[in-house]
């Protein structure tokens, strides 16, 4: 079991130094190519802190583990939000968010809507995965068009300035952030995914659970990073589009192209609880937004209460 826990725990923080450094050593190279932040906000920020998910989700379809697979992206989704947005509304109050930010959460419900549907089928195969990238697409294009337009700052732009840092000016070094990042994501979602189903089996827990919980939070830690120190800059568009933006990328891009590399079976708890309770969150989410302008440390509470209470429900 002591094995079992040291490769987990290495597995995640493999994730996350392996997310950091992709994330900034790209935005870095960006920079030096001559994108916008909103170009890099919209592909490398967007990309990067979501490679973990990928990469554990593409392990655990091709080792044989698809409740894994699908439960970290589901188990992300919702840890995205009662997680990581209610502990940065705990840390400092998000107010005065863009309208572009309900839009996207509005994209962020159909995408939800979208797989929950797809549950109802057999597995999720690889022309439902070629359709999800197809619309990610075409959400990428529509939103730089339309943030083009704005005379406002971008969100995205906004969330590429958070990732900046003077001591990746050489191309070198962000290049050996980039390779490096890269190398310990590889190594730490094996890590993860093999000390994940260890765990499961030794303790008679279902893999959805672990993907669910354990593996959704490790893949997770990017974006709770990018969050708290967003929350404590009180930089609120930053952290609500970390996390909207990371629930559209999750099913679009990740389980997009888990399915055409590997079809996933459904399991009946997805099709039954687990995707209606993440469009559910997604659906609360919207309607916080739209009826509330500030989200203080009382809604915080409620989401990191709501989280510990659907933790408990998974393993009790």
């Amino acid at each position: 079991m002591l094995v079992d826990i040291a490769l987990v725990l290495a597995g995640l923080l493999l994730l996350f130094l392996g997310g950091e450094g992709l994330v900034r050593g790209g935005v870095a190279l960006a920079e030096r190519l001559g994108l916008s932040k909103l170009l890099i906000g919209l592909t490398v920020v967007a990309f990067g802190t979501s490679t973990p998910e990928l990469l554990v989700s593409v392990n655990a379809a091709q080792n044989g583990t698809p409740d894994i697979a699908l439960g970290n992206v589901v188990g992300s989704n919702i840890a995205n939000i009662l997680l990581i947005a209610g502990l940065s509304a705990l840390i400092a109050p998000i107010l005065d968010w863009k309208r572009t930010i309900v839009r996207d959460a509005l994209v962020m419900v159909f995408a939800s809507l979208a797989l929950m549907a797809l549950t109802h089928g057999a597995a999720i195969g690889r022309l439902e995965g070629a359709v999800f990238l197809g619309v990610l697409i075409t959400y990428l294009a529509a939103t730089y068009w339309m943030e083009q337009r704005e005379r406002t700052s971008s969100v995205y732009a906004e969330e590429a300035a958070e990732f900046e840092g003077v001591a990746l000016q050489s191309p070198w070094i962000a290049g050996g952030f980039v390779l490096g990042g890269i190398a310990a994501l590889m190594f730490g979602a094996d890590l993860l995914v093999d000390g994940a189903v260890s765990m499961a089996r030794l303790f008679g827990v279902p893999d959805a659970v672990i993907g669910l919980t354990l593996v959704a939070i490790g893949t997770s830690l990017p974006e709770l990073a990018t969050s708290i120190v967003a929350a404590l800059r009180r930089h609120s568009d930053v952290v609500l589009g970390n996390v909207i933006g990371s629930n559209i990328f999750n099913i679009l891009a990740i389980l997009g192209i888990t399915a055409i590399i590997a079809p996933i079976p459904v399991s009946e708890r997805f099709r039954l609880v687990e995707t209606p309770v993440m469009l559910g969150v997604a659906v609360v989410t919207v309607l916080l937004l739209v009826a509330l302008r500030r989200w203080n440390r009382v809604v915080g509470a409620a989401m990191l209460a709501a989280y510990a209470v659907y933790l408990i429900w998974q393993f009790v």
